[in-house]
């Protein structure tokens, strides 16, 4: 993978240009694409901008707004439609100095209907979804950072699948206009690269709040919460592995780890994020749905089918719910210094039908805290397993200092 980090590193110290930067991305690009299919449409050329970000290829999910480039949606419904408007997280892309190197592969209107990508590390297992082109260009090495969007678990279990780093902020962080909404509640922009030392820069440098590039924080002495959220489900033996591993490590390195099950309230809060999520899904597709039902794929048709049962009534509930685990998350959140849990059910399913499961993601969306993924290791079939660091709300810098530190320590093989 490309390390963002150190692109900026030789650029700044005169070693390559950000030119020079920018075609080695398109290299990859053209090298790459043919197998791995990440990408929707492209611009002719790269062109870098000036800032922090300058030389940085980043891929940005498309049913995000770019004036340039089609916004398609995955679906043959919006087949080369142009916005007239670049969506505020592109401009701040660009006034970073980032340069966009195209629309990354979405499934059809982040849902559940496979896009056309494929897994790096295996051409047969399922990159994830929604954000698979997110995950897989920067897995591939293309491009050393994307965006992507989650509403139940889309950036973190594509990241997770794919094995690179990936942080779904504090909700509402990452302005979500000129994106395609699913459900308003939970939709949260997302980034992607190889390292979280990557992901602090870059998220710094969008979002001008320079303290989100955190030092790595030493796991000694910190409370560590272990979730394993029995609500969900069990996980399968590589994610399982994953969270024992990320034990030893963090046990080795002097952290306290509590076992941290959570109050009744966000056992509930996990549950209402369906109604809620089906409630706003048929309203924020209503018109695709009232138009062109039949143009939509068969996952998606299917679900809007059943949703549109959802009554006025369950999302109040679904509402009154997700604030109650809101509330309680505020007391769970300040017993440990972080939380972490299961990134994923296992490794990527072996299957491109699938995008997998997003049922260990979905409470940490609904209460719109911070949630980061990290590389950690292989499961029995040689794909990434990994663990996520969640934090309370507003605590990103936290999580990307803890993230950061568990990176050294992976990478020094403790």
């Amino acid at each position: 993978m490309q390390s963002l980090r150190d692109v900026i590193s030789r650029i700044a110290g005169g070693e390559i240009t950000p030119e020079a930067a920018l075609a080695l991305s398109a290299a990859r690009i053209a090298d790459s694409e043919p197998q791995i299919q990440a990408f929707a449409s492209r611009p002719d050329a790269l062109v870098p901008g000036i800032g922090p970000l300058a030389g940085i290829a980043c891929g940005v999910k498309d049913i995000i707004d770019t004036a340039d480039l089609p916004t398609q949606m995955g679906s043959s419904i919006y087949e080369g439609w142009r916005p007239r408007a670049d969506a505020p997280i592109v401009m701040a892309l660009k006034a970073a100095g980032a340069t966009v190197a195209g629309k990354t592969h979405t499934t059809a209107f982040a849902f559940l209907d496979p896009a056309p990508t494929h897994n790096p590390h295996d051409l047969t297992a399922s990159p994830g979804g929604s954000s698979a082109g997110s995950a897989a260009a920067v897995a591939a090495g293309m491009i050393p950072l994307a965006l992507g969007t989650q509403t139940g678990g889309s950036v973190i279990r594509p990241a997770a699948y794919c094995g690179v780093a990936a942080i779904k902020p504090s909700y509402a962080l990452l302005p979500m206009v000129g994106v395609k909404p699913f459900s308003w509640s939970l939709d949260t922009l997302g980034l992607m690269a190889a390292s979280a030392d990557d992901v602090g820069f870059a998220l710094a440098a969008i979002t001008g709040r320079p303290e989100l590039d955190a030092t790595a924080a030493s796991l000694s002495g910190l409370r560590i919460g272990i979730h394993e959220q029995a609500y969900a489900g069990a996980a399968e033996p590589a994610s399982a592995a994953a969270l024992r591993r990320f034990e030893q490590l963090a046990a080795a390195a002097g952290a306290t780890l509590v076992p941290h099950d959570g109050s009744a309230a966000l056992a509930e809060a996990f549950q209402s994020h369906g109604p809620l999520q089906d409630y706003e899904a048929t309203q924020a597709l209503a018109w695709e749905y009232a138009v062109h039902r039949d143009a939509l794929p068969p996952k998606l048709r299917a679900y809007l089918d059943g949703a549109r049962a959802t009554t006025p009534r369950q999302y109040d509930e679904a509402r009154r719910l997700s604030r109650r685990g809101r509330d309680a998350a505020r007391g769970f959140f300040a017993e440990v210094d972080v939380v972490v849990s299961y990134a994923a059910p296992g490794e990527a399913p072996d299957t491109l039908g699938s995008t997998g499961d997003s049922r260990f993601n979905r409470l940490w969306t609904l209460l719109g805290v911070p949630c980061m993924t990290v590389p950690l290791m292989r499961g029995p079939r040689g794909l990434p397993a990994t663990v996520q660091i969640i934090g309370g709300f507003g605590a990103d810098d936290h999580v990307i200092a803890v993230a950061k530190g568990l990176e050294k320590l992976v990478a020094a093989g403790a």
